[in-house]
């Protein structure tokens, strides 16, 4: 590693640079998923644009492996490189929102919550997470999954242009005139092209508040009451996202739904969901669309250790059903089972053209999830093979995977979230601005002949 090099990094930033041993470094390596205990051998603590442009050059000058941090929601740590150099976008996390024209100017090291709270003091919305400590960049480059999906479409869809650091350090915005073939690998194509210094997303009147109803039914009806709720999602309106679960113990089976808008209008579909059957316990509420951003904030907590996986399912036939309430198990019991959900898809998801975006999927009926989370490191190589056995279970009705849900690395798990032809595409878009694989910590692209 060159000293000098870093030394000359660390005068010309307006952040600040981080070694081993230095006052914050020790947080500024710490992630989201406490499994991650990797040591950069430096940290850029961005100030802006120009600080990102300068640790690039400087990386590849010295060959400091780049890793990216933002919201560090990677289950992998990709944000943070063993004895590499990471650059930190989280001090860039600064909105600006234009309410007359409902733009959203987003830089690169926001928060979800940040951007939430910004557009929802003019009564606007975009489409983002479930989980408000997710970062903006992370989030919408793989696509962007959220409550305003159905009718606004994914993250990615509304943005309007990005600014970029390219493996070269040079500073670019892509946008549907600008660098085009560039917009549409970054609508979908994950961290592989650059760092995404600010974004500007577009925003609609979604107003401030929501509806959401869950109802609880014994497991020994799951199979009846997942059939009925699947129908009902068939021909529901966009404003309800329709979400299902199974809790740890697998007692009880949830369905139910988001609502975005009027509250009232969104009570009217309660007869039919509680026509499917007479729950043992009911949960209807309204909340502020910011309190239904922040409501799996606790869940998906820093500092615990985590496991994530994800399958979109085209259709959900009875024979996904049992495969859903089983979990890998013969009979739905077992020490350590995770929690699974289902989230629905289609509405203006499914509207943008296949060959308009990056992202892939777009067919989707539902996504499947698997998420759990716990403390004790002893217990990772138990609580990692009953959530894959769950994920594998998904496979035969599974149509491909959320890239940002990628917990196995290589060619392989990144063919399985792209379909070949996009993957094609993808790849001459990396040879040709990423030829030398500089930005390789995430689900990985391989430029031609790298």
């Amino acid at each position: 590693m060159n000293e000098t090099s870093l030394t000359q990094l660390s005068g010309q930033l307006d952040g600040e640079l981080l070694r081993p041993g230095a006052p914050g470094y020790d947080q500024a390596r710490t992630v989201w998923n406490a499994m991650v205990d990797h040591h950069p051998a430096a940290i850029v603590r961005c100030a802006g644009v120009a600080d990102v442009a300068a640790a690039v050059r400087t990386a590849r000058e010295t060959g400091l492996e780049i890793g990216v941090r933002c919201g560090g929601h990677s289950v992998l740590g990709h944000s943070v490189p063993d004895g590499g150099l990471m650059i930190d976008l989280t001090p860039m996390g600064g909105v600006t929102v234009d309410p007359a024209r409902r733009l959203a100017r987003v830089q690169g090291g926001t928060l979800l919550g940040a951007l939430d709270v910004a557009a929802q003091a003019h009564g606007l919305a975009t489409t983002a997470g479930n989980v408000s400590h997710t970062g903006v960049g992370g989030l919408t480059l793989g696509g962007g999954m959220g409550w305003l999906a159905r009718q606004y479409g994914l993250s990615c869809d509304n943005v309007e242009s990005y600014e970029l650091v390219t493996a070269t350090g040079e500073i670019v915005r892509a946008s549907a005139t600008e660098h085009p073939d560039l917009y549409w690998g970054l609508r979908g194509g994950g961290g592989n092209f650059g760092v995404v210094t600010e974004f500007v997303f577009r925003l609609h009147p979604t107003g401030t508040r929501t509806l959401l109803a869950e109802l609880d039914f014994p497991s020994d009806r799951g199979l009846e009451v997942l059939a009925g709720w699947r129908d009902l999602n068939a021909a529901a309106p966009r404003r309800a996202t329709f979400t299902a679960g199974v809790g740890g113990t697998g007692a009880t089976v949830t369905v139910g739904y988001v609502w975005v808008g009027d509250p009232d209008e969104g009570r009217g579909l309660l007869p039919a969901l509680r026509g499917l059957g007479r729950p043992v316990d009911e949960r209807v509420g309204e909340l502020s669309y910011v309190e239904l951003q922040t409501r799996e904030d606790a869940i998906e907590r820093h500092a615990i250790r985590h496991y994530n996986n994800g399958r979109y399912l085209r259709d959900f036939p009875d024979a996904a059903i049992e495969a859903f309430l089983l979990r890998g198990t013969p009979d739905g019991r077992g020490d350590f089972l995770p929690g699974v959900g289902l989230q629905a898809w289609g509405g203006a998801i499914a509207e943008v053209g296949d060959d308009d975006t990056a992202f892939g999927h777009r067919t989707a009926v539902f996504e499947w999830g698997v998420g759990i989370g716990w403390t004790d490191p002893a217990e990772d190589d138990a609580r990692l093979t009953v959530a894959r056995r769950a994920a594998a279970a998904m496979d035969p009705y599974a149509s491909g995977v959320y890239v940002n849900s990628l917990t196995d690395r290589g060619a392989e798990a990144v063919r399985r979230a792209y379909p070949p032809a996009k993957l094609a595409r993808l790849t001459r878009l990396k040879t040709a601005w990423d030829p030398d694989n500089v930005f390789h910590l995430n689900a990985n692209i391989r430029p031609d002949a790298a």
